[in-house]
C-alpha cells in the first residue's frame, strides 16, 4: 500500500533509539525528510548518519523536550530547514521508575507539558500543511496492574491521551489530525525491558506470560502504527488511540 508520504516532512522527538528511532527509520523508508532530536548527542548523531544513508534529508539537534524554549526553537528551525512540517510525532518520554515527587514532576514536564508545547509550536505549520500530530502514550495509561502500578508514568500518559483526544476535536476543523498510539511492553537493545529480562527474570516472565502473542513487542511494530496514522491513508482517523500490545490489555475496547 502506498501511504502517500513521499516528499512529506516529519519531526520526531526522542528519535535516537528504540521506538523513536524505528519511527524515524520507517518514515525515512516512506520517503520523508526528517527532523529528529534527543538528549544524548552521540546516539543522536549516529542515528542521523544512518538515516541520511537511507537517502533522505535529516536535520538533527540535541534537545531536552522538558526545556520549553529549546523545544520551540527546534520545531521552528526544523520547519524552516525542511520548508514546512506535515507530520509531528511526540515520542520522547521520561519513562517509568520511581514514584516520588521528583519523578512526578519529571514525567509532567517531559511526557505531558512537552506535548502541549510541541503541539503549540507546530500548530501553524501543521494547519498550513493539513498535517498530522501523533502522541506516543502507553497501555499503562489504562491498566493499574504491573508493570504500571501507582507511579507517575501511567497517570501522566493518561492525561496525555485525554489532552490529545480533546485537541483532535479542536484541530480537525482546521485540517489537522491528532491521534495516539499506545504501545504495550516493547523490548529493544539497551531498553528497560531488556534490562528487566536480565535483572528481574521472574518479573519479566510474568509480564511476557500475560501477552497472548507470547512475546514482547518490537519498536518497528509500534512505528508501523504511528506511520499509518500519520499518513493520508488514515485521513478519517481523528482522536484514535491505537493500542499496539499483542493482546496485553484484557479490557474490552468499547
Amino acid at each position: 500500500m502506498d501511504l502517500g508520504l513521499t516528499g512529506k516532512r516529519a519531526l520526531i522527538t526522542g528519535a535516537s533509539r528504540g521506538i523513536g528511532r524505528a519511527i524515524a527509520e520507517t518514515l525515512a523508508d516512506e520517503g520523508c525528510a526528517l527532523a529528529i532530536c534527543a538528549r544524548g548527542e552521540e546516539a543522536l548523531r549516529e542515528a542521523a548518519g544512518e538515516l541520511r544513508a537511507r537517502g533522505v534529508t535529516v536535520y538533527d539537534a540535541v534537545v531536552d523536550v522538558a526545556d520549553g524554549a529549546a523545544l520551540a526553537a527546534f520545531v521552528h528551525e526544523a520547519r524552516d530547514r525542511l520548508g514546512g512540517l506535515d507530520v509531528v510525532v511526540a515520542n520522547a518520554s521520561a519513562g517509568g521508575g520511581l514514584s516520588g515527587p521528583e519523578q512526578w514532576a519529571t514525567s509532567f514536564q517531559t511526557d505531558l507539558l512537552a506535548f502541549v508545547r510541541l503541539a503549540d509550536a507546530a500548530n501553524d505549520a501543521l494547519v498550513r500543511s493539513k498535517g498530522a500530530l501523533i502522541a506516543v502514550a502507553t497501555t499503562s495509561a489504562s491498566d493499574t496492574a504491573p508493570p504500571s502500578g501507582p507511579g507517575s508514568y501511567g497517570a501522566i500518559k493518561a492525561a496525555l491521551i485525554h489532552h490529545a483526544a480533546a485537541l483532535s476535536r479542536s484541530l480537525a476543523p482546521r485540517g489537522v489530525r491528532v491521534n495516539i498510539v499506545s504501545p504495550g511492553p516493547i523490548e529493544f537493545p539497551g531498553g528497560s525491558w531488556e534490562r528487566r529480562r536480565h535483572d528481574k527474570p521472574e518479573f519479566y516472565e510474568s509480564i511476557r506470560s500475560r501477552i497472548p502473542k507470547g512475546r514482547l513487542g518490537r519498536p518497528e511494530e509500534v512505528a508501523a502504527a504511528v506511520v499509518f496514522l500519520a499518513s493520508p491513508v488514515a485521513s478519517f482517523c481523528v482522536g484514535t488511540n491505537l493500542v499496539v500490545d499483542g493482546g496485553f490489555l484484557s479490557r474490552v475496547p468499547f
